[in-house]
């Protein structure tokens, strides 16, 4: 016997529906992870309009699962020649396989009286697949979140300032619609009374953070002397986490509203259901990228300020590596940040050069300069120019030496030289 499996994707997931059994069945032969859409969910998908009279003594047997959609699962819409439809921007398909077996999934039909041929259905089957997709981003940011740091904490509830304070408060208001839509399965007016005018806070505390960042990154360019850099670079590393740790905030209420916007348009004007999908989409993705070209430039500056003091680590060999290695934490925690935001980073984050690299580099230029290098060695050496040829042989048996000691997995850490 076949058994056919319906999928949609909005293009941030697929959801697979379809008998349970057969829809264990694909996802295991396609080795993807999913998420339970849960009954409620799916019942309100079948259950609207025709597809009632058409399927309603399915529905009970009937399972949804959500794959997110990541490089390698995007390529499953193709795969199976998911069509997309100009209408509601949902990418559409079925699938039939032979009860059975694992891999036999291979056969593309097409289903009439599908729920994927009803408008209202396909509709709210796309409200689900993006408030599935929020509250998963919602979720990570909550792990992110708990595991930065506790002055977090302190920074997000700071009553100092009335920015943060408000954003706090607006919180508490959200948190308690999102506890009632899940009671209630809806959201009423009066619910949606509560935080209809939340966006306007949680905009201007984006925007007040994103300044703090810049204001951070021109700090630390505006240093010019090694040793106020180092120092400027560490306050830098710990502020920058608490900031983002505020965007972060910010963007999962910013989802937990579209999630209780959703409900709400479906409760008041379903027919508009599709097109708010689609307004709400394209408005995260504009904050995504808002967020990337803010912080994408804060990672510039901090790469400049590392080039910077990779350049001048024969004089300064204990401030020097104290910069770069404060850089590369902000980066890091840029692209970790990026990473709980679906934010997609192809970085390669600045590596602090090792002492045994930036002294081979000064000894060859030391050799194509002549007086300029002995200078340079002499400087780095403590040496008179009667003594550079000495210095010089200091140098390079320094070199030889922490080559060995690279070569024998240990990590360099002299300031002899």
């Amino acid at each position: 016997m076949d058994n056919e499996i319906q999928l949609i994707s909005d293009g941030d997931g697929l959801a697979v529906i379809g008998d349970a059994a057969d829809v264990e069945r694909f996802l295991l032969s396609e080795g993807l992870p999913s998420k339970d859409l849960g009954p409620q969910r799916l019942k309100s998908v079948l259950g609207i309009g025709t597809v009632v009279a058409q399927e309603g003594s399915e529905i009970a047997a009937n399972s949804g699962r959500w794959v997110q959609l990541t490089q390698e699962s995007a390529q499953l819409v193709k795969k199976y020649g998911l069509r997309e439809s100009s209408k509601t921007g949902l990418s559409t398909g079925v699938v039939k396989g032979h009860k059975g077996q694992i891999r036999g999934f291979v056969e593309i039909v097409k289903v009439p009286r599908s729920l994927l041929t009803n408008p209202a259905a396909l509709a709210n089957a796309g409200r689900i697949m993006a408030q599935v997709a929020m509250q998963q981003t919602m979720d990570e940011i909550t792990d992110y979140l708990a595991v930065i740091d506790e002055k977090v904490d302190d920074v997000l509830r700071a009553q100092k300032d009335a920015v943060l304070a408000r954003m706090v408060g607006v919180g508490f208001v959200i948190e308690e619609a999102m506890t009632l839509r899940e009671q209630r399965g809806r959201v009423d007016e009066v619910t949606w009374s509560k935080v209809q005018t939340a966006p306007m806070t949680i905009a201007e505390t984006q925007a007040y953070a994103l300044r703090q960042l810049d204001a951070l990154a021109e700090k630390v360019e505006r240093k010019a002397k090694i040793g106020d850099l180092a120092t400027t670079a560490k306050e830098t590393e710990s502020m920058v986490r608490e900031w983002l740790a505020v965007l972060a905030r910010c963007f999962q209420l910013q989802d937990a509203i579209a999630v209780l916007e959703l409900d709400r348009v479906l409760d008041a004007s379903p027919e508009e259901l599709n097109g708010h999908r689609l307004g709400l989409k394209a408005a995260r993705q504009d904050r995504l990228e808002l967020i990337s070209r803010s912080t994408e430039r804060l990672v510039a500056r901090m790469n400049a300020v590392a080039g910077t003091a990779n350049a001048k680590v024969l004089l300064h060999p204990t401030k020097s590596p104290a910069v770069v290695q404060s850089s590369n934490h902000v980066v890091t925690g840029v692209y970790d940040f990026h990473g709980r935001l679906g934010i997609a980073s192809g970085h390669q984050s600045s590596e602090a050069r090792r002492w045994v690299e930036a002294a081979a580099e000064a000894r060859d230029k030391a050799l194509e300069t002549g007086a300029k290098g002995v200078d340079a060695a002499r400087s780095f050496g403590n040496e008179t120019l009667d003594r550079a040829g000495s210095a010089k042989a200091k140098l390079s048996s320094g070199i030889a030496e922490r080559a060995r000691r690279l070569r024998g997995g240990e990590g360099v850490r002299d300031k002899e030289g």
